[in-house]
């Protein structure tokens, strides 16, 4: 078993409900392979006193993810990852496309593009390229 490999972060600016961030950011670890089945999460005490939240929010995405059978709460130790997303593949093997965002952000940047827009960029483009995936 691995220690906690997860350190979650809310964004006050999205519009999204601190629970259901933490939900995303949990898949988006198991996609990328930063989160393995055995890896424990965050205690939940832990997360409202570095997040400022309710404990009653953080046991709120923690259930959800349980009944998604992506996690097991093992009462009196923790909570534990007991499920994948990311078919096997590991942030490595994403190498490649990783350093060919990071130039990409990093040209965004210098066009003088704040996070924000870039954001927006990318949702907008991402939007684009799966309507034409549709039609």
């Amino acid at each position: 078993m691995r220690v906690t490999v997860i350190e979650f972060h809310l964004d006050g600016r999205s519009g999204v409900a601190p629970y259901m961030q933490l939900i995303h950011q949990v898949r988006q670890a198991l996609r990328l392979g930063l989160l393995r089945k055995g890896d424990q999460l965050p205690k939940v005490k832990d997360v409202a006193a570095g997040l400022a939240l309710n404990p009653n929010t953080v046991l709120k995405a923690y259930r959800e993810l349980e009944y998604e059978g992506l996690v097991a709460a093992r009462p009196g130790i923790g909570t534990f990852v007991t499920g994948t997303l990311g078919g096997g593949e590991s942030l490595a093997a994403h190498g490649p496309l990783r350093r060919e965002l990071q130039r990409w952000l990093a040209k965004a940047r210098r066009a003088g593009l704040d996070d924000e827009s870039i954001e927006a960029l990318f949702a907008s483009t991402f939007r684009s390229a799966a309507e034409e995936d549709i039609a």
